[in-house]
């Protein structure tokens, strides 16, 4: 058969187009639909690995663990990995392919449409639904002409579409209104509702401006879906981050440093942390914010050299090795795992011009880039060691691996692998420091299992005489999902959603 569609697209970037998609996937499953999303093309530096090692971005892995279906490339075909303002790394049905310039890429959009139709014919084929998601916005005039994410395809799918605007930022009727009017009539009549997203406060104030929008645009509302907090649901990227609650709630036992890195990648890693009631995790932007804490974490990276520079730059690299020399424990993941090494190493000229760069020295490890990207799930569990894994030995490590690299290490390793890329193996990974207080691992996800997260916190703790009561409810995405889904399909009018999608609400 080939399945229903329906397609999100916004007024803007971060209106909420992922979020809506996600609950959308939760939605038709928990009504017994086969679904699955798509997007035909993502910037990201979020992303995640598909059980054949592919890579796709981070929201459509989400959006394929809502729905109940097994994540594959053909979700997210077009994968854009920004390398600096003008230049990203191509990544084509879960490979990398080029790294071009912005207008390189412009250029070379229209040879990827075929790319396009053909994931999307595939998922149709073997779906119910498909819920697409658009980019940025629709009325990007400048670059509609090489269009292949949204009203291209909304056209050639004959899609619905669902146009989202936060009102959080202001300025929601004249974007809803804006955006309309900038579409071309033929693409203004695929846009069948209108949604009001991240509202605070007594939507019966709203009620005027809703009747302004269907009378102006003749366009109906189908709903306006609160600010909800805390979702517990992944963030396609960082622009997430300038809106997160960072602070724990006071009095936090544990405070953890989150260096941001201007490519940070993977941020994710951290919500299980966030979630953590006793646990204040700081977003850290400039070397005072590093006072106090009781474990700095250097996050992934897609520019690992790029992104060392300005820690050097800007004295973070500086303050975190004297914070470690004062006996504060440092951990980096990934990309911050390379920078904590000794060398990095680029005879290639993969990740910048220069052959060498030094590392902040904190760990026995030398980091050579090649052009072949990693990309696996993994299964691994903490090596006995002193300092910050001392109390973790043999928990239980699953997660997954996207890096360029390899790293020669000169010491104890920090996690025994026991399965790459479904394949039973015995391999090390990542580094700890003699003294214990510095480790490092390529691993992501590493706290998404109670096990290792609780014994470091807990570790963590003791060494300041405080003692951690009662943990967080486990990290359940899972339940997050549910929880989404529970408070979208209250707020829209699902009647008029399973109409435009052809369907019957639930069977």
């Amino acid at each position: 058969m080939t399945a229903r569609v329906i397609m999100v697209q916004g007024t803007a970037s971060s209106a909420g187009k992922s979020i809506l998609v996600t609950a959308l996937c939760r939605i038709f499953r928990q009504d017994g639909y086969r679904v699955a999303p798509f997007k035909a093309q993502n910037m990201a530096l979020n992303s995640y690995v598909s059980a054949d090692g592919g890579e796709l971005g981070r929201s459509q892995a989400v959006q394929a663990e809502a729905a109940g279906a097994e994540m594959t490339v053909h979700m997210n075909p077009i994968l854009l990995k920004p390398e600096t303002d003008a230049r990203c790394q191509v990544v084509l049905l879960g490979r990398p392919f080029k790294t071009l310039s912005a207008g390189e890429y412009y250029d070379f959009k229209d040879q990827l449409w075929p790319v396009v139709q053909g994931s999307l014919a595939r998922l149709r084929s073997q779906y119910d639904v498909v819920v697409i998601e658009g980019a940025g916005s629709p009325a990007e005039v400048n670059l509609k002409d090489n269009d292949i994410v949204n009203m291209r395809v909304a056209r050639a799918a004959d899609a619905p579409v669902l146009l989202v605007a936060d009102i959080d930022r202001g300025g929601v009727f004249a974007s809803l209104v804006g955006t309309l009017d900038l579409l071309e009539p033929a693409e203004r009549l695929l846009v069948k509702a209108l949604v009001v997203n991240k509202f605070r406060g007594d939507v019966e104030l709203l009620k005027p401006g809703l009747d302004f929008l269907r009378e102006r645009t003749g366009v109906p509302v189908a709903g306006v879906i609160p600010y909800v907090r805390d979702l517990g649901v992944a963030d396609e990227d960082s622009v997430s981050l300038e809106s997160r609650e960072w602070q724990g709630a006071p009095p936090a036992k544990v405070a953890i440093g989150l260096v941001r890195l201007p490519h940070i990648a993977n941020f994710d890693d951290f919500d299980p942390l966030r979630a953590e009631p006793e646990v204040e995790l700081r977003l850290v932007e400039r070397p005072a914010q590093l006072a106090g804490v009781d474990l700095i974490i250097l996050p992934g990276s897609k520019t690992t050299v790029g992104d060392l520079q300005h820690l050097r730059r800007s004295g973070l690299g500086a303050a975190v090795v004297a914070a470690n020399q004062r006996g504060v424990p440092v951990l980096g993941i990934c990309g911050g795992y390379q920078m904590l090494g000794r060398r990095l190493l680029d005879p290639l000229g993969i990740e910048s011009a220069d052959p060498v760069s030094d590392g902040l020295d904190l760990l026995p490890v030398d980091t050579t880039f090649a052009p072949a990207k990693a990309t696996q799930r993994v299964k691994a569990r903490v090596l006995a060691s002193p300092g910050l894994f001392s109390l973790a030995e043999g928990a239980a490590v699953e997660g997954y691996e996207i890096h360029m690299g390899q790293s020669l290490v000169d010491g104890r390793a920090a996690l025994r692998v026991s399965e790459c890329g479904g394949v039973e193996v015995s391999a090390e990974d990542g580094a700890v420091s003699a003294d214990g207080l510095v480790a490092g691992t390529y691993v992501h996800g590493l706290f998404d299992r109670p096990g290792l997260r609780r014994r470091l916190l807990a570790w963590l703790a003791e060494r300041k005489g405080e003692r951690l009561g009662e943990s967080a409810p486990a990290f359940d995405r899972q339940r997050a999902y549910d929880r989404l889904a529970d408070v979208v399909r209250v707020s829209l009018d699902m009647r008029l959603i399973y109409g435009l999608v052809g369907l019957e609400a639930g069977r």
